[in-house]
């Protein structure tokens, strides 16, 4: 069975970075697949949906046409999270495993869970200079990472993604859009799930993860200095994470 791994709002692939290979290394041997939602990625110039159910049927379709068969183990952060969600809500057969990394959705956790209001000014200055790739890309990594050592290499791989597919404004307002309006199925999706969470977040309460998890009586991790971005902070941790997760099924 292959992995799949979905990022969230306005990342693509390749921002997940080396993770992709630490985790394959750490499960193999076990094939690991990255997807760009669309208006992100390869898809930048296309429109994104406004709907999280949308956004799983095109990444369904992206498997099914380069002939990667379900059933699936999905591991997804923050939007992605939720697509993975609705995917194997939806799609039962389709999903044997759920790993789901600082997301947050209702009916579990209130808007002012989901998006901590002390950013609202910050973001509302990203929204506004978009356009500004530095301001931009440095404005998300202090949102989103808490290592800082590799920061600089962070931003100039960041900046070049930028450049050679740059996402809309308006497709970036199209996916928050999507994820602000999200709401899953009350019952917990039919495979087994863990939950990953960052103690220190500062863009999504953590409460979220807790409670989701505490919902679906799923198995729950928290790491204890690693921000939203949890992967990029400490991507051997996830990986150690989801390895034990596996071994104790």
């Amino acid at each position: 069975m292959s992995w799949v791994l979905l990022r969230g709002l306005t990342r693509e692939a390749r921002h997940w970075g080396g993770f992709a290979a630490q985790l394959a290394t750490q499960l193999s041997p076990s094939n690991v697949t990255a997807l760009d939602l669309p208006g992100n990625g390869e898809f930048y110039q296309q429109p994104s949906p406004t709907s999280v159910s949308a956004i799983a049927e095109f990444a369904r379709q992206q498997l099914l046409a380069q002939n990667i068969k379900s059933p699936y183990q999905l591991l997804a952060m923050s939007l992605g999270g939720m697509v993975a969600t609705n995917w194997a809500q939806r799609y039962p057969q389709e999903v044997s495993r759920l790993v789901l990394i600082n997301t947050s959705m209702r009916p579990f956790s209130s808007i002012t869970e989901r998006l901590r209001p002390g950013n609202l000014h910050e973001l509302a200055l990203l929204a506004a200079r978009w356009s500004d790739g530095d301001y931009a890309e440095s404005t998300i990594h202090r949102l989103t990472c808490h290592l800082k050592s590799q920061q600089s290499e962070d931003l100039a791989q960041w900046r070049q993604i930028r450049k050679s597919a740059p996402v809309s404004s308006a497709n970036a307002l199209r996916q928050l859009l999507a994820a602000a309006r999200f709401s899953c199925a009350n019952a917990a999706p039919d495979c087994p799930v863990l939950v990953l969470s960052s103690s220190a977040d500062q863009l999504v309460n953590p409460v979220c993860s807790t409670q989701l998890a505490q919902a679906w009586q799923a198995a729950h991790s928290s790491h204890p200095w690693a921000g939203h971005d949890l992967p990029h902070d400490d991507g051997p941790w996830v990986c150690e994470q989801v390895a034990g997760w596996l071994a104790s099924q």
